[in-house]
């Protein structure tokens, strides 16, 4: 199988090539030939500037003798070649170490995968084969050279491809991550462009009726406007204070649509309540007191997530720009949605007041008038006049909206059912246990692939890794910082016990053996085990590339001392996982702090595991402070604790259940899932807040008039929202990237999880749960007693006596 690994890290170029045997010994059938012809490519590239051509050699990083690193594969497989062109037969190569011919002790277990081995370690056959090539990075003309390297690196290796069919060669630079990552940026806009025409349509739809001077399409169109205008200064915003652009900006304009359009959607329903026979002005005024409320607390409510977010308490750059462009995009949005918005709806108001068509702002003509029109121009022109309206009729104009008669006539009766009821309990039960069943699961995800877009090196780099090279962990740098008596006994068992279970690359375990085949004991005083390692062991050829792992001081009286040293640790292990490592990574930290011996490790990869850790650790704190901060600040604001309590246990609930089906869904908990989850609870909130507060804030009827009047009243809104979102976020699920794909299971659990308990699941608990809602009669006392005045009226016609009874 052809296949290929290549490492993440600054400056570091790396391509394998898949080897296969079909003999039983590795040693004299394996296709090294691929492998030195293209290392002799590589080393040939030249990058031109002016007045020099600047080749490998001139930018790679040195050994003390001047040559260039090169991956001990390559001395491996120069020597087979010796071996097979001399025949001989005793030159074996061993896994995961093998020893060269001047002795040296190589590791191999990162450069050869898919490796099948023999008795004693001999490598019967290996799939892949990795070389990597290290490049300096000292000042700017360096980096400028490397980087142009780089891609004459890649082109060079696909050139190489395309005359050696037979084998499979995938090139990886220090610049791949970061050009897979933006790719998502790409390969996402026509993706977006379909899921605005989409969005604009459903909310066009969601805003009109077949009254031709009630439906307000253009409200619907000039609020994804209005979103979008907030979006577009928040980009420019960033922009202009030197931010920087990443995918995760993504998510930005879908965060805004879920709050943005909900509060426009709002403002429409509230519209709707009003009288018809009122001012503009007095009807604006309306809308204002009823809907903005509510808007201005959601709106507080993200800008103190996301502004802790974008706080230098998160460490993350990515995501604290992310959590920046969100703050600003919402605080515009909030501005934008009072002025813009709201004007308008001042101007829709003033045509439907006089009668003008909703789409071409034509003075409507009366019935009378279309009865010679044909039938579709009279359909187009469908009106109700305020003269042809009775009083009774009048408060119902707007109930020809389909989704307000849905949820008046059908939907209200139906969820609040004593027969539904039961049902609903089951299935929110069963929403439970599957919830509970994904909790359980949860695993935390660092894989770069979850970043990128398919399709590019960083997925074959990583599904490459899994597959050949995840039988060693990378390797750990081990490193005393201290001078310790590396000549005494006691000391000599603690060091090897600490590194116990690991292939070692060492130094002072090769200097052991080196006594102990000398016949001499490895407990030699201090003078003599310093002089013997410095003068005899260290100038022996087979162990001279030790002396860049020993660091040697003389005091004042000519003495020599080790005062730091390293060794270099690998881990078996099954499969390369994060999880795994960092347990590693964390044992080996706790057992530094206690130990006799003070040293520390150290990898590349260590860095990414801490953001990582960081990442996920850090998001979730602020969330925890902005939650405790907009409980305490809403306390002294809402009218009822109650409607805090319910919306605490909403949220929970709402959570929980995202964080199980997600884990069902195979999205692991990452950066972007965290950022998703922490704006679920803003979602959540978004919604049922109104439908709790309108609940709990209703007096003198039931229960389950309450509830039905609370989904007539907001139910319009976030159903019209919730269209618009959904329809939204449809295109992103066939985005060819692992981020939006994400992004997009996130998103649409949360948005499907927060509908589901709108309007299924608190309806219903709310019904039977206490307190009840029945007013308490009141004790009648002479204060509130009633008096009853009595007027004789006289008819003068008829000469009847009519009493007039008027309570006072």
């Amino acid at each position: 199988m052809q296949v290929v690994y290549l490492e993440d890290n600054p400056r570091k170029h790396c391509i394998s090539l898949p080897l296969r045997s079909k003999s039983d010994t590795c040693s004299t059938h394996l296709p090294f030939g691929n492998s030195k012809q293209l290392h002799a490519a590589v080393t040939r590239i030249q990058v031109p500037r002016p007045g020099f051509n600047y080749t490998f050699a001139h930018i790679c990083i040195l050994n003390n003798d001047k040559t260039c690193i090169v991956d001990d594969i390559v001395h491996v497989l120069e020597e087979l070649k010796n071996a097979r062109a001399t025949n001989r037969t005793n030159f074996a190569i061993t896994y995961p170490i093998t020893h060269l011919k001047d002795g040296r002790a190589v590791y191999n277990g990162h450069q050869l995968g898919g490796v099948t081995v023999h008795s004693k370690d001999r490598v019967k056959s290996a799939e892949a084969v990795q070389l990597t090539y290290y490049l300096q990075s000292i000042n700017s003309l360096n980096d400028m050279v490397a980087e142009r390297w780089e891609s004459s690196f890649c082109d060079t290796v696909r050139l190489f491809q395309k005359s050696n069919s037979k084998v499979k060669m995938y090139p990886y630079t220090s610049s791949s991550l970061r050009e897979d990552f933006q790719k998502t940026s790409r390969v996402s806009e026509r993706y977006l462009v379909t899921s605005l025409i989409l969005v604009v349509t459903m909310a066009i739809l969601c805003c009109s009726m077949q009254d031709c001077v009630r439906s307000k399409p253009w409200l619907g169109l000039l609020g994804l406007v209005t979103i979008s205008l907030a979006t577009l200064t928040a980009a420019g915003i960033i922009n202009l204070t030197g931010g920087k652009y990443n995918s995760t900006f993504l998510g930005v304009p879908f965060i805004m649509l879920g709050h943005g359009l909900y509060g426009t959607f709002e403002m429409l329903s509230s519209w709707r309540k009003t009288r018809e026979d009122q001012h503009v002005k007095e009807r604006t005024a309306a809308v204002y007191a009823d809907s903005m409320l509510s808007f201005s607390l959601t709106t507080a409510m993200y800008l103190v997530t996301f502004g802790i977010g974008a706080s230098p308490f998160t460490n993350i750059e990515a995501a604290r720009i992310f959590c920046c462009n969100s703050c600003i995009a919402i605080f515009f949005n909030y501005l934008y949605v009072l002025s813009f918005y709201g004007s308008s709806l001042v101007f829709t108001g003033y045509i439907e007041n006089n009668y003008q068509h909703s789409i071409f702002c034509r003075k409507v003509p009366k019935p009378e008038a279309l009865q010679e029109k044909p039938a579709w121009y009279r359909f187009l022109l469908t009106a109700r006049f305020s003269e042809d309206t009775t009083d009774g009729e009048e408060a119902n104009t707007y109930d020809s909206h389909l989704l307000v008669c849905f949820l008046k006539r059908y939907y209200c009766d139906w969820i609040t059912n004593t027969y539904v009821k039961p049902f609903v309990v089951l299935f929110y039960l069963i929403y439970i246990s599957f919830a509970l069943m994904g909790y359980l699961q949860v695993s935390e995800g660092s894989d770069l692939s979850n970043i990128v877009a398919t399709a590019t090196q960083t997925i074959e780099y990583t599904t490459a890794q899994q597959k050949y090279f995840s039988n060693y962990s990378p390797v750990i740098g081990f490193y005393i910082y201290e001078s310790i008596e590396y000549w005494n006994t006691s000391v000599q068992e603690d060091v090897l016990e600490y590194t116990k279970g690991f292939v070692r690359i060492s130094w002072f375990e090769s200097y052991l053996n080196y006594l102990r085949k000398l016949n001499v004991t490895t407990g030699l005083p201090k003078k003599n085990f310093t002089d013997m390692l410095r003068n005899s062991f260290l100038k022996a050829p087979q162990f001279s590339h030790f002396q860049e792992d020993i660091i040697f001081s003389k005091k004042y009286n000519d003495e020599v001392d080790v005062v730091a040293s390293r060794m270099f640790l690998v881990a078996k292990t099954m499969e390369t996982n994060r999880e795994e490592l960092y347990d590693l990574l964390e044992t080996l930290r706790r057992l530094s702090v206690t130990s006799k011996v003070k040293f520390i490790v150290f990898n590349p990869s260590f860095v990414y595991m801490d953001r990582y850790t960081s990442s996920l650790g850090a998001p979730l704190h602020n969330s925890c402070i902005s939650a405790l901060f907009l409980l305490f600040f809403s306390a002294f604001l809402v009218a009822d604790s109650l409607i805090n309590v319910w919306l605490t246990l909403t949220v929970v609930s709402v959570e929980f259940g995202v964080i199980g089906f997600m884990t069902l869904w195979k999205v692991e908990l990452d950066c972007i899932s965290v950022l998703c989850l922490i704006y679920g609870i803003n979602y959540t909130i978004d919604n049922c807040a109104p439908l709790l507060s309108t609940f709990v804030l209703g007096k003198d009827f039931t229960r389950t008039k309450w509830v039905k009047n609370a989904l007539e009243v907001h139910g319009v809104a976030i159903l019209q929202s919730y269209l618009c979102y959904l329809v939204g976020l449809i295109p992103l699920a066939a985005v060819p990237s692992n981020l939006t794909c994400t992004l997009f299971r996130c998103l649409f659990l949360i948005a499907f999880v927060t509908f589901f308990h709108c309007f299924a699941i608190l309806p219903v608990i709310l019904t039977f749960l206490p307190p009840s809602k029945k007013k308490r009669k009141e004790k009648k006392n002479p204060e509130n007693r009633e008096e009853i005045e009595c007027v004789e009226m006289v008819d003068i016609d008829s000469t009847r006596v009519v009493d007039q009874i008027t309570t006072v």
